[in-house]
């Protein structure tokens, strides 16, 4: 099973990278016709992201740079 070990801030890039993400797909649906609201897609998100950060935080999944760059020379 691999171990999940990340650094808040590759945490925090790859959130604002899925948040990006999303609002892009939404900003298509919007073209191709469907209107999707702005409120609860905003909630969902906010969710989602406080849903993983708060994963990772509870189960203690924080690593440090050294840990990982350790854990890359073996």
């Amino acid at each position: 099973m691999v171990d999940l070990s990340v650094t808040r801030g590759g945490l925090l890039v790859a959130l604002a990278v899925l948040g990006v993400g999303l609002y892009e797909f939404r900003t298509l649906l919007e073209f191709l016709g469907m209107s999707v609201p702005i409120i609860p897609y905003l909630v969902a998100v906010v969710l989602l992201v406080f849903g993983i950060y708060g994963y990772v935080s509870f189960f203690d999944k924080w690593g440090t740079g050294t840990e990982i760059v350790e854990a890359d020379s073996e």
